[in-house]
């Protein structure tokens, strides 16, 4: 993928711009990476941001966090040991940052540097059985002696993972609230003794309650920073099978415990190795057939996009002529049926460049959905509201 230019974090207020830019409505991931590769600082995509969300069809501009709340956040991170790490920053976890949708910003409490060492995830069901807690804690236990180990800290196989592999090693917490909202509330202790020796990832800003709407996103980070990840115990409709799906597309191995086939709680994993995840029941299993660099591509900056991911070229003014007529034809092309950006890319009269502008807009104004597959669709009124 293409590397976004990262915020001069040695500018004042830089730091704390990219933080706010992260947390304004309407921008995501993808948004956030084209802004800064548009605008080059974060205080100008800042400024952008009204306008292009007026250009894009919305009325009011978009929520923008002030600077006394960023600063008010570092501060508080401050105080909780944590700090936060901006995408390609030299800090920022390299394997994370190979994702599409990497978090722009992410808070670490502990030791930042942990996030860049080899690790294998190990993800499974809350209402793991006995055995299974006992697998996932010894499986921990033995990685943590070569790798590092993360995971959810979420009850059951979370929990179990976290504990082994504490008693050997380290390992790493990715929540999917605020780092002062230990989730559930009595993993606080577990957190806590995480931090230490290891560490603590949050996307979400401090205060956030964690919603069911969190956990996928929280999920894909704990695939992207790590080379493979293990499944004990997840039913079929397991969050940990979102984790494991995430693992095979961003091009990182995926390990199954087998389970009874009586058990529910095992089926999810059992279909793992149907599929092709490779059979696990010792660390030596998992260590003999972990890469070492992701399956799919390499940590090489000069990779480039594809097409239809182009960032748009920073000489396109705001203001170019050919906006206007782009505008009415991208807007012909889309409509509530995911469209492939390469489709409406080739199909307008228009610059990728100019037609990569509109979609931006679209996406900052709450008009355009992103979807998988470098695919993209327009939002309904309906489902606007809904969101």
């Amino acid at each position: 993928m293409a590397r976004s230019r990262s915020p001069d974090l040695a500018r004042p207020n830089q730091l704390l711009d990219a933080w706010r830019l992260a947390q304004t409505e309407g921008v995501g991931p993808v948004a956030w990476r084209r802004l800064l590769s548009r605008y080059a600082t974060a205080a100008a995509a800042l400024d952008a941001l009204p306008r292009l969300a007026r250009a894009g069809g919305r009325d009011a501009p978009p929520a923008i966090p002030t600077m006394a709340e960023a600063e008010k956040e570092l501060d508080r991170l401050r105080k909780l040991g944590a700090k936060l790490l901006v995408l390609d920053d030299p800090g920022y976890p390299p394997l994370l940052a190979m994702l599409d949708d990497a978090p722009p910003v992410i808070a670490v409490q502990g030791d930042p540097a942990v996030l860049s060492a080899r690790a294998v995830a190990m993800v499974g069901g809350r209402n793991a059985s006995a055995n299974g807690q006992r697998m996932a804690e010894s499986l921990a236990a033995d990685l943590a002696r070569s790798v590092v180990v993360v995971s959810g800290l979420a009850r059951g196989i979370d929990a179990a993972a976290h504990t082994g592999a504490l008693v050997t090693g380290r390992t790493v917490a990715v929540v999917a609230g605020g780092l002062d909202l230990p989730y559930p509330p009595e993993h606080a202790a577990l957190q806590r003794r995480i931090a230490e020796t290891g560490a603590v990832v949050a996307e979400s800003p401090l205060g956030t309650t964690p919603q069911a709407r969190h956990f996928p996103r929280r999920n894909r980070i704990i695939a992207g920073l790590s080379l493979g990840v293990v499944v004990v115990e997840a039913a079929t409709r397991s969050g940990s099978l979102i984790t494991a799906r995430i693992a095979q597309e961003i091009g990182r191995e995926v390990f199954a415990v087998p389970g009874s086939p009586t058990d529910p709680r095992s089926r999810g994993a059992n279909d793992l190795l149907r599929q092709g995840a490779i059979l696990t029941e010792t660390a030596e299993d998992v260590l003999d057939n972990l890469p070492q660099h992701p399956m799919s591509t390499a940590l090489d900056d000069n990779v480039t996009a594809p097409p239809g991911l182009a960032e748009p070229r920073p000489e396109l003014a705001d203001d170019s002529p050919d906006l206007p007529r782009t505008r009415t034809q991208v807007l012909d092309l889309l409509g509530p049926s995911p469209t492939a950006v390469d489709d409406v890319v080739r199909r307008c009269q228009f610059s990728p460049a100019a037609v990569m502008v509109v979609l931006l807009e679209l996406e900052l104004a709450g008009r355009l959905e992103l979807l998988p597959g470098n695919r993209v669709a327009l939002l309904t009124d309906e489902a606007r509201i809904a969101e």
